[in-house]
């Protein structure tokens, strides 16, 4: 079946509320779509949405490369061959996740319409629906509760909190929400990069008492070995997210001591389904758990990373809340939230329908 067309383009979707992280805050987010129309009227569709202070590129630069003549040259070439072309994609856009991942996405979505399976059970369903967690930002007490108990009104039960930018209010944070809701709801904490060694220290002391599920990235890219100082208990909950961007970074955080016991996989840094397997691949081997993020994305990718998530027998985690942000979005469906863990819907491709 050839592809007859591509079509890509920029849109701006504001948020529903700002959103504030350890080095920045967000209003609304630019996300790069991409079309990839098969002969019989089928039409994939991709999209990215890249962190420029994590990956070194933005949207804009993402639709640009969307928009050329490699990408205008897909026409005419059969969707069977998909894994070929995410192969020549990966050599013609070298350290452009976001690019990648729009043409990975667009095409595994024509792919699985075109055979008639959803793209999990294309890799091998593992697992039917884990809770996801949804993000807190970085705000005051009051308002933490509050976005809290807004999140358990709609059935979810996971919290993930940001933290990095004052110890002692994270802790406070922490402690409060955990009186506030007890051990019926799970805590997770990601401090982008926010703590040096001795306030990680701190952290992990003051809320010992507390069962957080996870961490995520504590200290800055380039102080892994500095984790290695905390004890193999304490490192097994520490999570890999800003440091693995790619396969070669699992690789090399796989060897020896591991400084992290779960890896945190984004389409958006490792480049589509394909970069996020051999990521999978890699921590398997070497017995680490998997924990699916995401930016502020449409349900285009955050599916995506949920069907390949799914496929994975060492997925353990899901937070894959990017597309509740958005006050908008180009497509519906996907999946469904139910008792707050998400479900795909098991149609062909990724299931979603364009608005």
């Amino acid at each position: 079946m050839k592809i007859v067309a591509v079509r890509a383009y920029l849109k701006k979707m504001a948020l529903k509320k700002p959103y504030t992280i350890a080095y920045n805050t967000f209003t609304d987010v630019a996300l790069a779509f991409l079309e990839i129309e098969l002969a019989n009227g089928m039409i994939g569709y991709g999209s990215g949405s890249p962190a420029e202070e994590v990956v070194g590129e933005t949207t804009e630069q993402t639709v640009a490369n969307l928009n050329t003549s490699f990408v205008a040259n897909l026409v005419g070439r059969d969707i069977r061959d998909f894994q070929q072309i995410i192969f020549e994609s990966n050599l013609q856009f070298p350290h452009l996740p976001g690019t990648l991942a729009a043409i990975d996405i667009a095409l595994h979505d024509a792919f699985g319409k075109y055979l008639g399976v959803s793209i999990a059970s294309y890799y091998g369903q593992k697992m039917n629906a884990l809770p996801t967690s949804m993000t807190i930002g970085i705000k005051g007490l009051d308002e933490t509760l509050e976005e809290a108990k807004e999140y358990a009104s709609m059935g979810f039960r996971v919290f993930k909190v940001k933290t990095g930018m004052d110890l002692n209010e994270d802790i406070e944070r922490i402690k409060a929400l955990y009186t506030s809701f007890g051990k019926d709801y799970t805590i997770r904490v990601d401090a982008n990069q926010g703590y040096d060694l001795a306030q990680l220290k701190l952290f992990l002391k003051a809320t010992s008492s507390y069962p957080l599920e996870l961490i995520e990235q504590p200290l800055p890219v380039g102080k892994e070995q500095d984790l290695l100082k905390l004890s193999a208990a304490e490192r097994k909950s520490l999570t890999a997210d800003e440091a693995l961007k790619d396969p070669h970074a699992a690789l090399q955080l796989a060897a020896g001591e591991h400084a992290f016991g779960i890896y945190n996989i984004k389409l958006m840094k490792c480049g589509g389904l394909l970069g996020a397997k051999e990521i999978a691949t890699i921590a398997q081997h070497a017995g680490i758990d998997l924990f699916w993020g995401c930016n502020d994305e449409s349900i285009i990718s955050i599916t995506a990373a949920l069907h390949m998530a799914y496929a994975c027998s060492n997925t353990k985690y899901i937070d894959l809340d990017g597309s509740f942000d958005l006050m908008e979005d180009l497509v519906t469906g996907g999946f469904e939230v139910q008792d707050g863990c998400l479900v795909t819907n098991n149609l062909p491709g990724f299931g979603f329908a364009k608005i």
